[in-house]
């Protein structure tokens, strides 16, 4: 375990072409302050959390100072926002100081998201307001604790400067994001509608030899590493449609290569189960509705498909692109079984599943408070009425619950096997949006507490914590009034 200063810094990416990049230091934030440090993080990283300072993050994560071996730059890509292609994007309020490689020789990215105006910054500040910073904080490791892939941040920093969001002043702040990978599918995109192909196969080259080494002797390693892409997205989206999150804007600038959920903004976990949920009051089309997610990912892999003909033949890239339904159907199966407790797949699942997502609709359920009591259902009266309890119309509840149980008896698993499965992977605690919000605004008015205990409390989503009680309840009757738009 070591400092902070001697973090062993190799930074493969500065060593591309020049005009991938713009090499730019981070502008120093005004009287920078530690508000959070993720102490899991830093084990990743091969930092010893005691020996952590605190003065030592608040400057060089606020922007004033530089690690040892670190290089700053700030990449530049484009992409499909709302599906209209925009050349004019890049970091344009997050640096990328450096590649990080720990005692496995794992290699981590280091971004710190906040940190002043770049060159592709175009009418913007170049900061982030500590509302959306606490945000990522917190739902980057709830999304850790869930089992999905996510990148994650290792400190959270304040400061006194201020800045215009939506009308109003709000204080600044930045994040530093950890990461294996930041490469977007709009870097793919950059090239090949720049015409640059040539820099579209170093690209490649670069992301074959550092993500997926594993196919450089394959005889078609692009389209192999395509086809991976495309099965880690599927698997993503499948594994947020089974825990109701939504992403909100699904840009393709916002797609990790690596199939990490990446780049949070007006995000939501369901509190109800609304299939046309939108979270993101910009969204004025309902394109990254909740229902729409995994049609959006398959869209997005066409894009990014779209800026691989320079390097793979097309009907190639359309034979694996129309692999994804079936990923995509196969994952999700996978996730709901689990939730549901059942380890033997048999055909009629998909009916069970498909049977009890209308349920939820129909009487928009609260799905995670369902699947964690779920977990105590064998079969009696008491179990059964702890699940109706959570349904508008009570009585609708026993033809699924009688094919549920049906279903069970075909399981080899005993009944205390299959509760400890199903409370594995049902959480007691999801990162609502009034939670979220009670951390904002206390954090505004300077207490950091909340925030400090939500990251506890979500890192280890599945283990109930008696005086944390009230966040596995109901949420309260104002958190449907929560407005999030894109500068959340």
């Amino acid at each position: 375990m070591i400092q902070l200063e001697s973090l062993t810094f190799d930074n493969s990416y500065s060593q591309l072409p020049d005009h991938f990049f713009q090499r730019i230091n981070p502008t120093p934030l005004a009287n920078p302050f530690l508000i959070g440090f993720n102490p899991d993080v830093a084990g990743v990283l091969g930092l010893d959390p005691c020996k952590v300072d605190p003065k030592a993050l608040a400057h060089y994560f606020g922007g004033a100072g530089q690690l040892p071996g670190a290089e700053p730059l700030a990449m530049k890509y484009t992409g499909h926002q709302f599906g209209v292609y925009n050349p004019d994007l890049g970091d344009g309020r997050g640096v990328l100081l450096g590649e990080v490689v720990n005692s496995q020789g794992e290699r981590w990215d280091l971004h710190l998201k906040g940190a002043g105006k770049t060159a592709f910054s175009r009418f913007g500040d170049g900061r982030a307001v500590l509302r959306s910073s606490i945000r990522e904080y917190l739902v980057s490791e709830a999304m850790h604790g869930l089992g999905i892939p996510t990148t994650r941040a290792l400190s959270l920093v304040g400061s006194e400067e201020m800045v215009m969001r939506d009308g109003m002043m709000e204080p600044c702040a930045a994040l530093l994001r950890v990461s294996q990978c930041h490469i977007r599918f709009g870097h793919f995109e950059y090239f090949y509608y720049s015409r640059q192909h040539e820099s579209l196969k170093q690209l490649a080259d670069y992301c074959v030899a550092r993500y997926f080494p594993q196919y450089e002797r394959e005889e078609q390693p692009y389209l192999a590493m395509f086809e991976e892409v495309v099965n880690r997205s599927a698997n993503l989206v499948a594994h947020w449609q089974g825990y109701g999150f939504v992403h909100a804007v699904l840009n393709t600038d916002n797609m990790s290569l690596i199939g990490e959920s990446f780049d949070y903004g007006p995000y939501s976990f369901l509190d109800r189960y609304k299939p046309n949920l939108i979270s993101n009051h910009n969204d004025h089309q309902g394109r990254y509705a909740f229902s729409q997610q995994p049609a959006i990912i398959h869209w997005n892999l066409s894009c990014l498909a779209q800026a691989l003909l320079p390097l793979i033949e097309k009907e190639s890239l359309i034979k694996v692109l129309d692999q994804y339904p079936e990923i995509y159907t196969g994952a999700e199966l996978m996730v709901f079984r689990k939730r549901l407790g059942l380890q033997i797949q048999r055909e009629e699942d998909s009916l069970l599943i498909s049977t009890l997502l209308s349920l939820f609709t129909q009487q928009e359920v609260d799905m995670n408070r369902f699947f964690r009591a779920l977990a105590s259902f064998d079969g009696s009266e008491s179990s059964i009425s702890g699940l109706a309890e959570l349904l508008l119309y009570p009585e609708q509840l026993k033809p699924w619950i009688d094919q549920y149980a049906e279903r069970l008896t075909y399981e080899v698993a005993s009944a205390p096997i299959r509760r400890a499965q199903m409370l594995a992977v049902n959480p007691a605690y999801i990162l609502r949006n009034y939670m979220a919000e009670e951390a904002i605004r206390d954090a505004t008015d300077g207490d950091f507490s909340t925030v400090h205990d939500l990251l506890m409390l979500l890192r280890k989503p599945m283990e109930l914590r008696p005086d944390f009680a009230r966040y596995t309840e109901e949420p309260p009757e104002w958190a449907g009034g929560i407005c999030l738009t894109c500068s959340s």
